[in-house]
Protein backbone atom coordinates (compact mmCIF):
# COMPACT_ATOMS: atom_id res chain seq x y z
CA UNK A 1 0.00 0.00 0.00
CA UNK A 2 1.28 2.80 -0.89
CA UNK A 3 2.49 5.92 2.13
CA UNK A 4 -0.21 8.65 0.87
CA UNK A 5 -2.91 5.93 0.59
CA UNK A 6 -2.06 4.50 4.47
CA UNK A 7 -2.17 8.22 5.51
CA UNK A 8 -5.09 9.41 4.11
CA UNK A 9 -6.45 6.28 5.48
CA UNK A 10 -5.82 6.78 8.92
CA UNK A 11 -6.95 10.43 8.57
CA UNK A 12 -10.19 9.16 6.90
CA UNK A 13 -11.00 6.91 9.37
CA UNK A 14 -10.44 9.53 12.17
CA UNK A 15 -12.40 11.87 10.77
CA UNK A 16 -15.57 9.25 10.68
CA UNK A 17 -14.79 8.34 14.40
CA UNK A 18 -17.21 9.58 16.75
CA UNK A 19 -14.56 10.01 19.57
CA UNK A 20 -12.99 13.05 19.12
CA UNK A 21 -10.52 13.63 16.26
CA UNK A 22 -7.94 15.46 18.56
CA UNK A 23 -7.62 11.46 19.70
CA UNK A 24 -4.03 9.00 17.85
CA UNK A 25 -4.00 5.47 18.41
CA UNK A 26 -1.51 4.40 21.07
CA UNK A 27 2.04 3.74 19.77
CA UNK A 28 1.30 6.99 17.37
CA UNK A 29 1.54 10.44 17.21
CA UNK A 30 0.26 13.55 15.38
CA UNK A 31 2.12 15.75 13.30
CA UNK A 32 1.10 18.92 11.09
CA UNK A 33 2.99 19.52 8.31
CA UNK A 34 3.22 21.98 5.57
CA UNK A 35 4.57 25.13 5.21
CA UNK A 36 1.58 27.29 4.39
CA UNK A 37 -1.03 25.29 4.56
CA UNK A 38 -1.01 22.80 7.10
CA UNK A 39 -2.47 18.76 7.27
CA UNK A 40 -2.43 16.63 9.84
CA UNK A 41 -0.60 13.25 9.71
CA UNK A 42 -0.57 10.17 12.18
CA UNK A 43 2.53 8.23 12.47
CA UNK A 44 4.01 5.45 14.80
CA UNK A 45 6.38 6.49 17.57
CA UNK A 46 8.92 4.24 16.35
CA UNK A 47 9.65 6.85 13.70
CA UNK A 48 10.72 9.33 16.16
CA UNK A 49 14.17 6.96 16.53
CA UNK A 50 15.29 7.09 12.58
CA UNK A 51 17.79 9.49 11.71
CA UNK A 52 15.88 11.33 8.81
CA UNK A 53 12.62 11.99 10.75
CA UNK A 54 15.08 13.04 13.72
CA UNK A 55 16.01 15.57 10.89
CA UNK A 56 12.27 16.80 10.37
CA UNK A 57 12.22 17.44 14.08
CA UNK A 58 15.65 19.12 14.25
CA UNK A 59 13.73 21.34 12.04
CA UNK A 60 11.10 22.09 13.75
CA UNK A 61 12.67 22.84 16.79
CA UNK A 62 14.83 25.33 14.52
CA UNK A 63 11.73 27.03 12.98
CA UNK A 64 9.45 26.64 16.31
CA UNK A 65 11.32 25.64 19.41
CA UNK A 66 8.67 24.66 21.69
CA UNK A 67 5.52 26.97 20.22
CA UNK A 68 4.11 25.23 17.34
CA UNK A 69 1.53 27.23 15.69
CA UNK A 70 -0.70 23.77 15.06
CA UNK A 71 -0.64 23.59 19.38
CA UNK A 72 0.68 20.29 18.51
CA UNK A 73 4.10 19.29 16.66
CA UNK A 74 4.45 21.08 13.52
CA UNK A 75 6.71 20.38 10.65
CA UNK A 76 8.25 22.72 8.60
CA UNK A 77 8.48 21.05 5.46
CA UNK A 78 6.29 20.40 2.11
CA UNK A 79 4.18 17.56 2.21
CA UNK A 80 5.72 16.14 -0.45
CA UNK A 81 9.10 16.01 1.24
CA UNK A 82 7.55 14.55 4.63
CA UNK A 83 5.74 11.45 2.49
CA UNK A 84 9.39 10.65 0.55
CA UNK A 85 10.82 11.16 4.28
CA UNK A 86 7.83 8.69 6.12
CA UNK A 87 8.33 6.21 2.43
CA UNK A 88 11.65 5.63 3.41
CA UNK A 89 11.04 4.61 6.90
CA UNK A 90 8.51 2.31 5.87
CA UNK A 91 10.86 0.54 3.37
CA UNK A 92 13.37 -0.14 6.17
Amino acid sequence: MAVRQMLRRSLSSERRSASSRNEVSKGHVAVYVGESEKKRFVVPLSYLNHPSFQELLFQAEEEFGFRHPMGSLTIPCSQDTFIDVVSGLRST
